[in-house]
């Protein structure tokens, strides 16, 4: 039988998941551990790009970060679970490639450009901040992945980190950095409670360690089709703010059924609410339960056993990449 084809993934460990993290990263991630040879990461030196002034902060999510990871079903038996600023020998790739990364490539990166707009309140005018692709490419390339699973809007990283992998090969005349294929995620963004983006930052998500008595109010509150001013007005579940969340979690025969009722008015917004509800308490139940079985010693475990596996395959390149620009003292 031939040997599972390797990817490689990681999350920033900035606080805890929501719903939009699950089906926008997670989901995805949980059909690939069945299919590839899997290695997940924490990215706290990531973290540090823009939130260098409280590291702190990052530390203490790390932790919390594995405990969404593993409580929404990803396996540490089945793939591998480890913290970036452990494995040291990703700063050192990371440094190498520095070195032959012309400064323009990052320059002309669109999200550093974004990223200094939307960030224009902290100080990110760091070298840091602008060689975050660099260090990106490290993380990847470090565990020679055959590829990475990424959104559209990843794409230009990827390729990137794809010219600094050929970047690096052609120099040395090696073959020894892969250029790793893309496999897009689909596109299953889940909107926030009003109607914008899901974000922590604005108060509009369904956390998934949330209790189910935290969550009801939020969903009592949820913006829906706004042109129903009442109960007898007729809806389309295609403008709802609601319908995305039923589309996701609710039982695909009930959803007919909750479009029409939509759609003639039989339905109100309190009955279609009282749906997701019990929805999501399908949906997260499962969730929490596994999370009360990670105590503390748990986590510790399974980041144990993750940073030794990749600690082992990243001493092994590292060996290959000194060999082959003679650094091999």
């Amino acid at each position: 039988m031939s040997e599972k084809k390797r990817i490689l993934s990681g999350m920033r460990p900035t606080g805890p998941l929501h719903l939009g993290h699950y089906f926008g990263v997670i989901a995805n991630w949980l059909k690939l551990q069945d299919e590839y040879n899997c290695f997940f990461f924490v990215a706290d030196w990531h973290a540090l790009t823009s939130e260098y002034a409280d590291p702190w902060k990052i530390k203490g999510f790390v932790p919390g970060l594995v405990r969404d990871w593993v409580s929404s079903g990803i396996d540490p038996e089945k793939c591998v679970i480890f913290q970036q600023s452990v494995i040291k020998e990703h700063a050192e790739l990371n440094l190498l490639l520095s070195m032959v990364t012309p400064l323009g490539w990052l320059e002309r990166n669109p999200t550093y450009k974004e990223q200094r707009e939307q960030l224009a309140a902290k100080d990110i005018n760091t070298i840091g901040f602008l060689g975050y692709p660099v260090l990106q490419a490290a993380d990847i390339l470090m565990y020679l992945p055959e590829a990475v699973p990424v959104g559209k809007d990843q794409l230009p990283h990827l390729e990137l980190n794809r010219e600094i992998a050929r970047r690096f090969n052609h120099l040395y005349n090696t073959d020894l950095l892969p250029e790793p294929k893309d496999l897009l995620t689909e596109d299953a963004k889940l909107p926030g409670l009003d109607g914008r983006k899901m974000s922590k930052s604005y108060g509009n998500s369904i956390g998934l360690s949330e209790s189910l008595e935290d969550i009801m109010p939020k969903v009592r509150g949820m913006l829906t089709d706004q042109n129903r001013l009442r109960k007898s007005d007729p809806g389309d579940p295609k403008v709802c703010n609601l319908f995305p969340y039923h589309k996701l979690m609710t039982d695909p025969a009930k959803l007919p059924e909750i479009e029409a009722g939509c759609r003639d008015a039989s339905w109100g917004c309190v009955d279609c609410k009282k749906v997701l509800m019990e929805s999501l308490e399908r949906f997260l139940t499962p969730m929490q339960e596994r999370r009360a079985k990670l105590d503390d010693d748990t986590v510790r475990d399974i980041l144990d056993a993750g940073n030794r596996k990749a600690r082992e395959f990243a001493q092994r390149t590292m060996a290959q990449v000194r060999e082959v620009i003679g650094f091999d003292f």
